[in-house]
């Protein structure tokens, strides 16, 4: 089971945003645990890999080791660290993509 991490900020901001509907996103985004390969690659820097998940008109972004998980099947995924770092509408997907890219170069996963 790969471990899945929340930026305390984007948790914030999530419940700030959705409100009770929050669970069903939290449950959305914890699923990754026992489906690891779910979600649209969006962007990659060196090794580490920027995949999308939907819900709504919302995209969550995480960060992963794209090696492991284009490679190991899920069942071996056990010690993946998953990181959910941002989150967006469709009208700025591509700039927070780009955020994520900037922040990756100049500071590597630390900087979230």
């Amino acid at each position: 089971m790969a471990k899945v991490v929340i930026t305390r900020e984007l948790e914030d901001e999530i419940n700030k945003r959705f409100k009770k509907e929050s669970v069903k996103i939290f449950q959305l985004l914890y699923s990754l645990r026992e489906y690891p390969k779910k979600g649209k690659i969006v962007g990659n820097i060196g090794s580490i890999i920027i995949k999308e998940v939907k819900y709504s008109v919302y995209r969550f972004y995480f960060i992963t080791d794209g090696y492991r998980v284009k490679i190991m099947k899920n069942e071996e995924l056990t010690d993946l660290l998953i990181k959910f770092v941002r989150m967006s509408d469709k009208d700025k997907q591509q700039k927070v993509i780009d955020e994520i890219k900037d922040v990756l170069r100049k500071m590597g996963s630390e900087g979230f």
